[in-house]
This record gives structure tokens, sequence and C-alpha cells, in this order.
């Protein structure tokens, strides 16, 4: 028994010295470390480097392309290779992409209802009223926002694959939809008077399928560039770096495009055609480069010919009918109200915004979007580096229908405040009528001149709306990830910029034509671009109805039966993810190869008299008892990990923020029942894994001599321990 405790105890060591001491790849010797310790079930996940491959069992490693020499074969056969880093071999060229696509599409985006009322040009422009040309850019964003299905349908299920689609919309789509609308901005260009058929082709029709294509698409090509195994961890970097290029291009042109545009308007719209164009171009130039998976063809439709797996790695995860694209479109509904209010942006802030003074000469009411944007970017930083580690450290995290709920409130604050201003702008316009009425100066001079507030007082409903994305909006893409059947994962992605941007503008659609009369000024006219005009409206009324939508989703995103579906819904899919592991059978006939050779070489040291001694401190002992402590502390840390944190890794995508546990505090009842559940779940994997182990040992026991004719009595894992290594 004693010395049992000490072999135990000096193996605890070794172990910890192993565990504890860098790897080089050329110390890994037969004498150095035993072949039990090199886990093949541990495959890291964050290889980027050639020592790192060094490691990698030879499934994973390709010798035909020494710039892409790690190797994956997917579930239908096709064998892809990848580069050790594939941020700087390729995924930045589709990060520039993104960067320039986003800045044409919030450029023309946040001056679209300014030039359709004619504020830039009052001369040449389409000469619609606000109700026209906020439903209007409604119509827009809604078809921007839908057509990723096309692009969805397209990369999953035809030939073109994602890089395919991308071109197609690049280049069939978006730049032909960016020429068009160009060319409506010169004066009789397209004939006499302005040609509204020419602006609604370029509008509602090739610009915003182009952008909805391309949107779909580009995300998840970018992050199939990373190896699925060896290189997952490095995904979460990708859409970090991803979600910041959407910000600096919309930054970029959400301050050039509307500065410009009030010089000349031709010019302004004419930079992102030649933007994306350099953006394709740069796009074509790392052709080579890009890992292009084919198509499954699938993604309405399971394919049930898909059922072979692969020989060399098999995925452990069960299938749960719970988790498929209908359970995204329920979670992704709950975001509606919020992104009702976020949709504000472009139309009915944009209206407010036009009868407010400019700051500095250049600051319009279009500039004032770039609020949002750099809210975005810095409370993004502190609330993902500061507020998210704090929480994890005292053991809380947001549940998903917190933040949404959270989201939808900024929203509620964000529409509150643009009621303050709304009030503001018409008690101006009232004190300066009973001046005018006192004043025979002020008479003669016609109210639109009035002085009226900056347009810096809008920034606050900006700056909420930002607020409101990180929690809500990031947290919807993650949501729709996670939740998505594996082959439908660019479908999900539609979906969920369904909800964000498609179904919200047809709801504020439908409000803007029930609601029209609340846009209209005393003439009955909805022309309101001017302080007198818009004072006659009852704009207010509009934002009080979008306040009380936004509460209500601050209240069904609290209510208890939703948090709980939700929970259980993102469980089902965190149990259903499991890191791939190589087969059972593979494993055990290469760890008994292997094992056979080490031994052999064992007993020719033994024969020269360069045994390893059990009692020798200072040598390193490659006894089964090691393998086992060091199998059975990990999982003792795997537990461990489990109750701090939870199942399943957490998912970072498109700039998601996840904290560790839940923000509520977990019931007892419901943490002891769970956690008698993963211990019988640990004792049955414990026992399975002891049973193979036994079979190993088995197989590898010594042969019968006079020596250990007496260990017939013995258990194979007594045998296993007393027998020589």
């Amino acid at each position: 028994g004693m010395t049992t405790k000490k072999t135990m105890e000096k193996d605890e060591e070794n172990l910890r010295k192993f565990s504890s001491a860098p790897v080089n790849p050329g110390t890994l010797t037969p004498s150095s470390i035993s072949p039990s310790l090199i886990a093949i079930d541990d495959i890291p996940n964050n290889v980027m480097s050639m020592e790192q491959l060094k490691l990698l069992p030879s499934e994973f490693v390709s010798h035909e392309d020494p710039s892409r020499p790690l190797r994956h074969i997917d579930d239908d056969g096709q064998v892809l290779t990848y580069a050790l880093r594939p941020m700087w071999y390729s995924v930045y060229f589709i990060l520039l992409v993104e960067l320039m696509e986003r800045f044409c599409f919030y450029g023309i985006n946040y001056t679209q209802t300014a030039y359709l009322t004619g504020v830039y040009d009052p001369d040449w422009n389409a000469d619609l009223t606000a109700v026209e040309a906020a439903s209007f850019v409604a119509i827009c964003i809604t078809i921007a926002y839908t057509s990723p299905f096309v692009g969805a349908a397209l990369a999953d299920s035809t030939s073109l694959g994602d890089y395919g689609t991308i071109l197609l919309g690049c280049v069939g789509f978006y730049l032909p939809g960016l020429t068009v609308l160009c060319f409506t901005t010169i004066p009789s260009s397209n004939g006499e008077p302005f040609n509204t058929m020419a602006l609604a082709l370029g509008v509602l029709f090739l610009w915003p399928m182009g952008t909805g294509i391309v949107k779909s698409v580009v995300n998840v090509f970018g992050a199939k560039q990373f190896h699925p195994l060896v290189q997952s961890a490095l995904i979460e970097t990708y859409y970090v770096n991803f979600y910041m290029c959407i910000n600096v291009g919309a930054l970029l042109g959400g301050i050039l495009i509307p500065i410009i545009a009030q010089f000349k308007i031709t010019i302004a719209y004419a930079i992102p055609l030649l933007v994306l164009s350099l953006g394709t171009a740069i796009f074509l130039f790392g052709s080579t480069r890009y890992v292009q998976p084919k198509p499954r063809g699938d993604m309405f439709l399971n394919n049930k010919n898909n059922t072979e797996k692969k020989k060399l790695v098999k995925n452990n995860t069960s299938t749960n009918n719970d988790l498929s694209i209908s359970a995204v479109a329920k979670v992704c509904l709950l975001l509606v109200p919020f992104n009702i209010a976020y949709s504000q942006m472009s139309t009915t802030f944009i209206i407010q915004g036009t009868v407010m003074n400019k700051a500095y000469g250049v600051l319009d009411a279009a500039s004032m979007n770039n609020a949002d944007t750099l809210s975005v970017l810095w409370f993004g930083y502190w609330i993902g580096s500061v507020l998210y580690p704090w929480l994890s450290k005292q053991q809380i995290k947001f549940q998903t229908t917190q933040k949404f709920a959270l989201g939808s409130f900024m929203g509620v604050l964000a529409l509150a405040w643009s009621l303050l201003v709304d009030y503001m702008i018409h008690q101006k316009y009232q004190n300066f009528l009973l001046l005018s009425s006192t004043n025979d100066t002020i008479t003669n001079t016609s109210p639109d001149i009035s002085p009226q507030i900056s347009v810096l007082w809008q920034i606050p409903s900006y700056t909420l709306i930002g607020v409101g994305e990180i929690f809500a909006v990031s947290s919807a893409y993650e949501v729709a990830f996670m939740v998505a059947p594996p082959a439908k994962k660019a479908l999900a992605s539609a979906v969920n910029l369904f909800f964000i941007g498609g179904l919200p503008n047809i709801i504020c659609l439908f409000l803007y034509q029930n609601c029209s009369a609340w846009f209209e000024n005393a003439n009955g006219r909805a022309s309101i671009h001017t302080i007198g005009t818009y004072a006659e409206a009852h704009v207010y009324r509009y934002f009080a109805l979008l306040l009380g939508i936004a509460m209500l989703g601050v209240i069904v995103n609290i209510l208890p039966p939703v948090t709980n579906w939700v929970q259980n819904m993102e469980d089902r899919a965190a149990n259903a993810i499991k890191t791939p592991k190589l087969s059972s059978a593979a494993t055990l006939q290469q760890q008994q190869q292997q094992r056979r050779r080490w031994r052999e070489e064992e007993e020719r040291n033994n024969d020269n008299g360069e045994s390893l001694s059990c009692n020798n401190n200072n040598s390193k002992e490659n006894t089964p008892l090691l393998v086992i402590v060091k199998q059975q502390e990990t999982k003792i840390e795997q537990y461990q990990n489990y109750l701090e944190y939870g199942t399943g890794p957490l998912l970072h995508k498109s700039g998601s923020m996840r904290a560790g546990p839940f923000l509520k505090k977990t019931n007892p009842t419901a943490l002891k029942r769970q956690q008698q559940y993963t211990k019988l779940q640990y004792y049955q994997q414990k026992k399975r894994k002891n049973r193979q182990q036994e079979q190993q040992h088995i197989l590898l026991a010594p042969p019968q001599t006079k020596s250990n004719k007496n260990n017939n009595n013995k258990t194979p894992l007594h045998r296993a321990r007393e027998a020589p290594y």
C-alpha cells in the first residue's frame, strides 16, 4: 500500500512537470515521454505554426502544397487543404471586400432619404414627400435584407458555391445598381423629367439584390478558410475582425458620402461605384488562395445520401429535431421590436434632422448616423473587454433573452429621446411665433428661417441604438449560427438578416401608409422638410407608437416562459456540439502499435543495463498508472469546468460577446439535479474508459513465464502495473 501510494505521488509529480514544461518537437523521444501522454483526443484548435503542425496526427497534415499544409476530409469525402495563417493568406482579401461593400451600402443608405426629397439638389430630384421617401427607403432595405435567401440558395444549392455567388452579387447586381443610381443624379441624363423608373431599377432591384446576395455569403466564406478542427479557435478572431471591418466601412462611408453630397451628389454617388470596383478586383486577385468547398445541395431539404461518415474522423453529435430553421426564426422574431426602432435611423430620424441646424456647417442629419457606428465601436470595446470579463469573474452571465430585453430597452430610450427632441423643435417654433407677434422685424420674416435647434441633439438617439446593437443584434447572429443545423448555416444567416432588416421594414412600411396623416402639414401634403411645415405635422405621435412597440419587446423578452424556452434551445444546441475525435478503432490500433515499439526499445535498453528504475527519482516513469492518473485528472478538470461554465463551447460569431455563467444565479435545486445527471454521465464514461484500458493492458501484457505464473489470480490492471516498461 505504501509503495502504491509513493508511485502514485511520483506519477502525479511527473504529470505536473509534463503539463507545465514547454513542448519541443525535437525532444519527443521514446525515452523522454510516454506514448500514452500524447492525447490524440485533445487535438489543439489554434494551430498556426510549424511547431504545432509537427505535433498533429498525420491525418491532419497534407504534403501536397507547402503553403497549405493542413488537411481536412468533410462528410462528403472532399479533401480540403488549409494554410497555417489563413488571416494573412486569404482572409484579408475577403475582409477588404466586406469593408468596401459596407462603405458603399451605408454611404448611400444614409443619404437616400435626403436625395429623394430634394435636400441635396432642389432642381433635380425625385420630388418625393416625406412619407413617400420613407416608404421608398423601407422597401429598398426590405429587399436588401430579404435577398440573402437568394444568396444562400445559390451558395448552398448550385454549382456557384460561395465564391461564385459573391462574384455574381458584385458584378451582376451591385455594380450595375450603383451605376444606374449614379446616372440618375446627372440632370437630363435619362431625359426630362426625372426618370423614376431608372431610379426604381437601381434602388429597388439591382443595388439591394446585390448587397443582400453578398451579405449572406461573405462572412460564411471567410470562416470556411479556417480548418474546422485544428483552427476552430481562430474563427472567433476572424469574426471580431469581420465585425470591425463592417463598422470601419460604415464609419468612412457615413462621413465622406454625406459631406460630399452637400456639394455635389453626382460625385458622392460615383465614389461608391469606384470603391466597390476596386474591392471586386481585390477579391479576384486572391482567387487561387481560397478554400472552396463544393456545395452540398441540401439547403432546404436534408440530403439522405449524406449518411456516410469519415473513416478517420467522426462526429459524436446527436441529431436534435428541435434544432431547425424554424427555431432560428422564432428566436430572431423576439428582436423585431428593437429592429423596428433600429430602422428609424435611415428614415424618420433623417426627416426630423432635416429641419435642424447643421453642426459646424457640414454635419447634417445623414452624418448623425456615424454616432451609431462610433457607439458600437466604443461601447463594444468596453462591454467586451471590461464589463463581460468582470461579470465572468463574478460568475455572472447574461442570458440571451436578457440581452434582447436590454437591447430593446435601449431602443425605448432612443425613441423617448426622439420624442424629447421633437418637443424641443415644436417649442422653439412656438417661441418664434410668439416673438414674431410682438416684433415687426420678425413678423416680416418667413417662419421657415426661424432659429432652429442643432442637429447634435440627435446624437443620444443614435448612441442608444448603437448600445442596443451590441446586446441584441450581435447576440442574434450568435444564436442563429449556434441553433441552426450544420448543413444550413447560410440559410440561418439569411433568416437572421431577414428578421433584422426585412420584416421590421415591412412593418414600418405598413405603419407609414396607415399613419401618413401624422406626416402631413396644414395643407394636407406630406412635405415637411422645413421647420414651419414640420411643426404643423404630428410626427411625435409616430415616435410614441414606436416607443410602445419597443416596450412590448422588452416585456416579451423578460417573460419566464420565453426565457426558459430560449435557454433550453441553446442548451440542446450546445450539447449537440462535440469536438470530433479519431475513431476508437483507429486510436486503439495506433496506441497498441506505438506501445509495442516503445516496449521493444525498453527491453533493448534493459539488456544493455539502461533500464528505468521505478525507485529512481531522476528517471521518467512510463507506467500505465501515469496514464490512468492523467486521464482521471483530465476528466475531473473537465467536470469541474462544466460545473463552473456549463456544457458545450461558447460560440462567438459576428462580434458577439458572451460572458461566463448566467446573470441570474442558478436555482439550487435545478443545479443539483443537473450536477447529478452530469456525474452519472461522467462515471459512465469513466467505466467505459476503464474497460478499454483493461483491453489494452491485456494485449500488452508480458508473455507467460515462471516469474509471473502466479499472476493468474491478479486483474489485468494489476498485471499491467507490474509489467516492465
